[in-house]
């Protein structure tokens, strides 16, 4: 299944491994879910899950990174949503998303996307994901 995960979904995964996010990034590494994404996805993870703040080793952020990028399917002919986001620093989500025919944006913000600018993606959270996927 191609999938679009929202950062704070790989956040709340490697902080807490046992639930819903942290299923989200084994079926992940576990090649069960693609992740699309594009460039500006990429650097967003790199940014955050390389803050002090969260205490993940470089090593292991680069490793999930290089494991996105050879297991993923990086998406081109990215364009601008018709209609924007509440926080437009989720749009890059949607816009890979939508770029990539991506099934499912998976986010712990769903109130972040709200259905008329969706264009049709399917936005889940990372429970409904995981309890779909059974």
């Amino acid at each position: 299944m191609r999938v679009v995960i929202d950062t704070n979904v790989l956040v709340s995964g490697l902080l807490r491994p046992y639930g819903p996010p942290g299923r989200v990034v084994r079926l992940t590494a576990a090649g069960e879910l693609v992740p699309c994404y594009d460039a500006r996805v990429l650097l967003e993870y790199g940014e955050v899950l390389g803050r002090k703040r969260f205490g993940f080793h470089p090593e292991r952020v680069e490793t999930l990174l290089a494991h996105i990028a050879a297991g993923g399917v990086r998406v081109r002919g990215v364009t601008p949503l018709a209609i924007p986001l509440p926080d437009p620093d989720d749009e890059i989500f949607l816009e890979a998303a939508i770029a990539g025919a991506a099934e499912v944006l998976v986010t712990g913000n769903l109130k972040h996307f709200p259905e008329p600018a969706r264009a049709g993606v399917t936005v889940l959270a990372p429970a409904e994901l995981v309890d779909l996927l059974r």
